[in-house]
Formats: structure tokens, sequence, C-alpha cells
């Protein structure tokens, strides 16, 4: 009878210290009371608690988690009621004030954040709401974090997941969106009509330089042929003068025959050339000279 009795002692003793000792994993804290009054903080590993003296009151995740809330009904600065639901991203830094600060710290942070951002909307109107995410953000995390520091819970980030205005607002914001739109386009029409009109009148000016430049450059072409045949002319006037002094000058066959050269040296050039009284007979004989003599008149 004995031998059972002690067995049976054995094994309640297994069994006792089996359920008093305990493995904290890692990224875990379990909050150990000693008859009702916290103790310590088991951090991971292997522990051991007193039976019938300390128990686990809480066991606390270090991770961060992340906490999304329903849509909460606020009211801008221009009195529009908008739905907004917020994505809380925290995490617990000290077990012992996360345990015993607050009796259900989810419904405190929940409860924190409807209220900080009722706040914070309430200063903004509507379009400044839509616009600043980030600003009521920023805002909503520093509250946040400061009045949940006393919980041993560290804000990390706050975000506003969804922003949604009255069906009527968002109809008219459409409508709005659509005009700025087609604002946008007529510009941008408008804008290519006007590059259009000045590239297609800078082509006509550019192409009215070239036509004039092109009439310019021709004109001087001209003139320039124009005096190099003047000059040729004058230049067979000096040899047929040169020649009719070096011949004889009362040799009126000679002096036709100077006149000749002139008028091939002329090409069509020269419209008249007046022969002399003495030599008139002779004219007949230059064939050369039928379209250009012009006889000289007695008495000129």
């Amino acid at each position: 009878m004995s031998v059972y009795i002690f067995v049976i002692l054995v094994v309640l003793f297994i069994i006792l210290l089996a359920t008093n000792i305990s493995v904290v994993p890692q990224s875990r804290a379990y909050v150990i009371e000693h008859l009702g009054s916290y103790k310590c903080t088991w951090q991971n590993g292997l522990h051991f608690k007193i039976p019938f003296f300390e128990r686990i009151s809480r066991k606390v995740t270090l991770k961060e988690q992340v906490v999304d809330f329903d849509p909460q009904p606020v009211i801008t600065e221009d009195n529009v009621t908008i739905q907004i639901d917020t994505v809380v991203y925290f995490q617990i830094t000290d077990p012992k004030l996360f345990t015993y600060g607050v009796e259900n710290p989810m419904a405190a942070i929940e409860n924190l954040t409807a209220t900080t951002l009722r706040n914070i909307i309430g200063d903004l109107e509507l379009d400044q709401t839509l616009t600043s995410r980030d600003v009521i953000n920023s805002k909503m995390r520093s509250i946040l974090d400061e009045a949940t520091d006393a919980w041993g819970i560290k804000v990390n980030r706050v975000e506003l997941k969804n922003i949604i205005p009255p069906h009527a607002i968002q109809e008219a914001m459409e409508k709005q969106m659509k005009a700025e739109r087609e604002r946008r386009e007529a510009i941008l029409v408008a804008e290519g009509k006007k590059q259009s009109a000045i590239l297609v009148a800078e082509g006509e000016k550019e192409a009215m330089v070239l036509r004039a430049d092109a009439v310019k450059e021709s004109k001087i072409r001209e003139a320039a042929g124009e005096a190099e045949a003047l000059m040729t002319v004058q230049k067979a006037l000096a040899d047929s003068i040169q020649y009719l002094n070096d011949a004889s000058p009362s040799d009126p066959v000679i002096r036709l025959k100077s006149l000749e050269a002139f008028a091939k040296a002329a090409d069509g050039k020269a419209t008249k050339i007046i022969i002399p009284s003495e030599i008139q007979g002779l004219a007949g004989l230059a064939t050369s000279l039928k379209d250009v003599i012009v006889t000289e008149t007695p008495g000129e």
C-alpha cells in the first residue's frame, strides 16, 4: 500500500514540476505574479515558477502588430461628413505597463485613434483632407505614440486606409475632375494650333526671304553680266580706235574693217554704229553691220 502511495506522490510531483516549467519563445514575454503582485517578466528561454504562489499573468508578443479599425464618421471644417478607416502599426515595448497600464489596450487604442482623427479632421476642409494624408498620418502617429507610451506601447505608423466622402460629394468631384480634364485638353489643342500657326508663319517668312534672296542674286548676276558685256564692248571700241590710229587714217576700207571688228566684239550688245560720211559708200559691203549701221547724217 505504501508503495502505491509513493508512486502516486512521485507522479504528482512530476506533473506538478512539469506544469510549472515554461519555455518562453522568441519575441514573446510572460508577466509573472507572486501572490497577486507583479514579480518579474520572463524573456525567451527556460523558466520555473513556484507552484501555488506564482502564476503567469499575461503572455505578451513583442512583434509589431497591425490593427485595422472600422470606418469612423468624421466631420470636416466645412461640415462634410466623411467615413475614414485607419490602420495602426504598433509594438509592445514594456509588457508590465501593457498588462497593468490599461484594462483593454486594443479598445483603448481604437477609441484614442477615433477621437484623435476627429480632432485633426475637424480643423481641415474636405479638399485639404483628401490631399493631406501624409500630414494627418504624421500627426496621428505622434499623438498616439505619446498617449500610449504610458501603456508600454509604441506606435510606429498610422495610415488612413480609405477616405469616403458622401455620394453627392463624389459626383460633384467627378464632374469637377471631368471639367478640369476637358479644360486641359482644350488648352493642349489651342497650344498645338498656336505652335502650328507659328511654324507655318515662320516657314512662309523663310520662303519669302529665300525668294527675295534668289531674285536679288539673279539681279546681281544679270547686272554683273551686263557690266561685263559693257566692258567687252568698251574694250572692243578701244581696240578698234587703236587699230584706226595705227592704220592709215585716210583709208576708208581700213576704217570700215575696224567698225566690223567692233560690231563683232559687241556681239549684239551695241545697237547703233555711226558710219562716217566718207565711208558711206562702202557700208553696204559690210554684211556684219547690216543690223547695226546708222549712217552719219550730214550736219550732225
